[in-house]
């Protein structure tokens, strides 16, 4: 069964129609190419907190999506208010996948340290941070895409929590 996926892109001028959502489709394009998923779900919200969080927990507790990726609102503008947002939306944080994006993204350039992004799991759904940028999407997506399927069959109840692990030498 595919991944089923949704894409929320956090941009006020978007969201009023003044600028091109290029992240967005971007992903879309990643998921279906790189994790042959579903995108079940796309949507442009102001940078404003009821927008955010009503699209995270509808699509996590009703949807009931595998992931929910955001791009947009992790910088430090006064507006970007997306991680604060899944704060308190996730119920269990993973850091990992965030410090693995900026640490790639790192090696590209010096503002990969500013990302704010988080990423977690709400019920049965991931939910991972990107920044705006098409670049950064782009670095970000190649970074965490190899733990993605496993993170979501574990998610999903597939593999039991004493499952063996293959690590690369």
């Amino acid at each position: 069964m595919a991944m089923r996926v949704g894409i929320v892109t956090v941009s006020d001028r978007c969201f009023r129609g003044e600028a091109e959502d290029a992240s967005g489709p971007l992903i879309r394009e990643w998921v279906t190419e790189h994790l042959h998923a579903e995108v079940e779900h796309e949507r442009v919200v102001p940078d404003e907190a009821d927008a955010i969080r009503d699209v995270l927990i509808t699509w996590s507790d009703e949807e009931n999506l595998d992931l929910i990726i955001t791009t947009g609102g992790t910088g430090f503008a006064r507006r970007d208010i997306t991680p604060e947002v899944t704060k308190t939306v996730i119920e269990r944080e993973t850091p990992g996948l965030a410090e693995v994006m900026r640490s790639e993204g790192y090696k590209k350039t010096p503002h990969a340290m500013l990302s704010r992004a988080v990423c977690g799991i709400r019920g049965g759904t991931l939910i991972i941070n990107m920044p705006g940028n098409p670049k950064a999407v782009r670095d970000g997506m190649e970074a965490i895409t190899p733990a993605l399927p496993h993170a979501i069959e574990i998610l999903g109840g597939v593999h039991g929590a004493n499952q063996r692990h293959e690590f690369k030498e």
